[in-house]
């Protein structure tokens, strides 16, 4: 009885241990939203909600949505909530289109909650960071032909 209590511990530590190492990781895993979910995030910017807004302007920002630029730049310039801009600013350095990241350096200038400003600084600021890493590695060395 103890070696069948020993063997089927070792066989069920083995088992637990195989799962673990070998589960998948998708934490990389893009979604792709339908058009009626895009659309019901966009309308959900137009929330009284506070914590609606907040949620949908995340969402857009994490599917890369790129319709939600124009009402989530509405929303970084007109609402009162500071969270609610804050998080329209994360969403449009998200998105990273050029116009969404000039609302974003515009919130830096023009908002007048400086937790605004300081969090949008630290998005644009991280989107050039790393645009520099980008343009960096595709530069060649060209040199210039004299005749």
């Amino acid at each position: 009885m103890k070696n069948f209590t020993t063997i089927s511990t070792v066989v069920l530590l083995i088992i637990t241990l195989s799962t673990t190492v070998f589960a998948g990781d998708n934490s990389t895993k893009k979604y792709e939203a339908s058009q009626n979910t895009i659309s019901s995030l966009i309308e959900g910017l137009k929330s009284d909600n506070a914590g609606l807004k907040t949620s949908c302007a995340y969402l857009l920002g994490e599917l890369n949505v790129t319709e939600g630029v124009i009402p989530l730049m509405r929303l970084l310039k007109n609402d009162e909530c500071e969270q609610v801009r804050i998080c329209a600013a994360l969403a449009l350095y998200k998105i990273g289109t050029p116009i969404s990241i000039f609302a974003v350096k515009q919130a830096i200038r023009f908002d007048e909650s400086k937790r605004v400003n300081k969090l949008a600084a630290k998005f644009y600021y991280d989107y050039l960071r790393s645009n520099q890493r980008a343009d960096v590695k595709g530069k060649e060395k060209r040199y210039a032909v004299i005749d």
